[in-house]
C-alpha cells in the first residue's frame, strides 16, 4: 500500500470510533423512509462537524441533504443512505427479539451505509488537505431508498449534476466490485371511487372493488406481453389491494386502492408499461361505471453499468482485503444458517471475481446517468440466509456491520484518491458512459408536477417512534 493511501487507512484506523456511536444512534432510531428526521440531521451534524457546508431539505424533501467541500476538480460523489424497514426491529441479542415488537428495524445496514460513506469523504478531505490536492467532495443525503424515493427526485432537480464520478456501497453477504446494471422501477397507486349501496339492492351502487379486481385481471393478462428479459433482472410487475372500504360484506364498496410495483430493464419499456397499466385502469373504471385517479410514487431508470469505475473499486478492494470478522461473528452466522438449513460458512471472507451482469433494484440507478458511477459490496452478514430480516438488523446494530463500514469506507475513499491522482480514470470511464448511453438524455420518469410522498411512513412512525425513544442510544452530537 503506498502512502497515499496508507494515510487513508491509519486515519481511519485512528478515528474509527468517532464515528460508530453515529452509526449505533441511527440504528435505535430506525426511521422508515421520508420519515427519517433524526437520523438525517444527525448525519448533518457529523458532516458539520468536519466541515461540509450542507444545504437541508432538497428536492422538496426535509430528510435530503447535499454536503460539500473543498474546490476545484475533480468532484467526487458519495451516496449516504439511512432509512430502515417496517417490522424488523431487533435487539443486540443474538436470537430474534425484538426491541419494539412490530417496529421498524435496520434490515438492510444503511444505519452503516450512511456513515461509511460520510467516513469515507471524511477521510479524503483529510487526505486532501495533506497533501494540498484540489478536489471537491459531495456526499448526498438520499432518504427512502428502499422505496426509490430519494434520488429521482433529486435527480429531477439537477443535483447530480456536476460530478465526475459517483462511489456507492452496500453492506451484503459478499465482497466485490461488478459493473452491473439494475432494472428501471415505477411504484403506482390506482385509486378507484364509486358509490356505496346496500348488499341487498347492490344494482344502486357501483363497485370501486369490482373495478379494482377487473384491473388485476388485466393485468394478469397484459404479463404475458411483456419481454421477460433474463433470470437475474427480470421484468415484473407484482400488485396488491392495499385499502378497500367500507369493510363490510353487505356495504357495496366505493373506494379501493390497487398498488403496482414494476420492474423493467430499460425505463424506455417501464413508460410503456406505465401507460398500459393507465389503459388498464381506465378500461375497467369505464366497465363498471366508476372513477379512477393515478398516485405516482416514484420512478427510477436502469443504471448504466461503467466496467472502468468498478475495476478501480475492485482493485482497491482487493488490496484492502475484506473484513477480517472474529472466530465468535463467525460461530454465529454459522449458527443461525444451521437453524435455516442452509450451508454452514458463516461470514464470506472471499472477494468474488469481477464481472458484470445484475444486481437488485436500487434508485442508485438515477445517478449513473449522471456521471460515472460504481459501488462495492462488503460482506455484512451471514452468507444465505437472504437480507431484510432481524439477523441482517442484528448485525447492522453490532461489531459485524462496523467491521464492514470501515472497509467500505477504506475501499471508497483509497479509490478517489486514485481518481484525483489520476485524471485518465474519469475521461476513461465517462467516454465509458457516453459510449452507452448513445444519445440518450436523462428525462425524469416522475410525470410534472410529482411531489415527494414525504409523509408515506408518518403513521408507522407516529405509531412507534414514541415506544422506540427509550431505547434510543445517545445523541453523539447532542448539545
Amino acid at each position: 500500500m503506498d502512502k497515499d493511501k496508507g494515510f487513508i487507512d491509519s486515519y481511519l484506523k485512528t478515528n474509527a470510533r468517532e464515528f460508530f456511536p453515529y452509526s449505533d444512534a441511527i440504528w435505535t432510531y430506525a426511521e422508515l423512509g421520508c420519515s427519517e428526521d433524526k437520523s438525517s440531521e444527525l448525519l448533518c451534524r457529523l458532516l458539520e462537524s468536519h466541515g461540509f457546508k450542507v444545504a437541508k431539505g432538497v428536492a422538496q424533501m426535509p430528510t435530503a441533504f447535499v454536503a460539500e467541500w473543498g474546490k476545484g476538480a475533480p468532484t467526487i460523489g458519495f451516496n449516504c443512505e439511512y432509512d430502515a424497514l417496517p417490522g424488523l426491529s431487533q435487539s443486540e441479542k443474538e436470537t430474534k427479539e425484538p426491541v419494539v415488537a412490530g417496529a421498524p428495524g435496520h434490515g438492510c445496514g444503511h444505519n452503516i451505509l450512511g456513515v461509511g460513506s460520510i467516513m469515507a469523504a471524511v477521510a479524503l478531505k483529510n487526505w486532501i488537505q495533506s497533501v494540498n490536492a484540489t478536489g471537491t467532495i459531495k456526499v448526498f443525503g438520499t432518504p427512502a431508498e428502499e422505496i426509490c424515493v430519494g434520488k429521482p427526485f433529486m435527480a429531477r432537480d439537477g443535483l447530480f449534476n456536476g460530478c465526475d464520478a459517483i462511489l456507492d456501497w452496500h453492506p451484503w453477504d459478499k465482497n466485490g466490485a461488478n459493473y452491473d446494471t439494475c432494472n428501471a422501477y415505477f411504484n403506482i397507486k390506482y385509486h378507484f371511487s364509486g358509490r356505496t349501496s346496500h348488499g341487498n339492492s347492490p344494482w344502486e351502487g357501483r363497485s370501486a372493488l369490482d373495478t379494482g379486481l377487473l384491473m388485476g385481471h388485466a393485468i394478469e393478462m397484459l404479463r404475458e406481453h411483456i419481454p421477460p428479459n433474463t433470470p437475474d433482472a427480470a421484468n415484473t410487475v407484482n400488485y396488491t389491494f392495499s385499502d378497500v372500504g367500507p369493510e363490510y360484506a353487505s356495504v357495496v364498496p366505493d373506494r379501493c386502492t390497487l398498488w403496482v410495483v414494476g420492474r423493467m430493464n430499460t425505463s424506455d419499456l417501464a413508460e410503456t408499461i406505465i401507460q398500459r397499466l393507465h389503459k388498464c385502469a381506465e378500461g375497467a373504471s369505464i366497465a363498471t361505471g366508476t372513477s379512477w385517479r393515478y398516485e405516482m410514487i416514484t420512478a427510477s431508470h436502469e443504471k448504466i453499468p461503467n466496467k472502468t469505475l468498478a475495476s478501480v473499486l475492485h482493485k482497491n478492494l482487493a488490496q484492502i482485503g475484506p473484513p477480517a470478522f472474529e472466530p465468535h461473528e463467525i460461530e454465529l452466522a454459522k449458527s443461525w444458517q444451521k437453524e435455516l438449513q442452509v450451508p454452514e460458512n458463516g461470514l464470506s471472507q472471499a472477494i468474488e471475481p469481477f464481472h458484470g451482469g445484475a444486481s437488485a433494484v436500487s434508485d442508485n440507478s438515477e445517478f449513473s446517468w449522471f456521471a460515472p458511477f460504481a459501488m462495492v459490496w462488503i460482506a455484512g452478514g451471514p452468507t444465505g440466509i437472504g437480507w431484510h430480516n432481524w439477523q441482517i438488523s442484528q448485525c447492522s446494530g453490532g461489531s459485524v456491520g462496523r467491521r464492514a463500514m470501515q472497509v467500505a469506507a477504506n475501499v471508497l475513499a483509497c479509490s478517489a484518491i486514485d481518481l484525483i491522482q489520476n485524471p485518465e480514470i474519469i475521461k476513461e470511464a465517462k467516454k465509458e458512459l457516453a459510449n452507452i448511453l448513445g444519445s440518450r438524455k436523462y428525462k425524469p420518469l416522475l410525470p410534472e408536477g410529482t411531489t415527494p410522498p414525504i409523509n408515506i411512513n408518518e403513521k408507522t412512525m407516529e405509531k412507534y417512534r414514541s415506544l422506540m425513544a427509550e431505547f434510543y442510544k445517545s445523541n453523539p452530537a447532542a448539545k
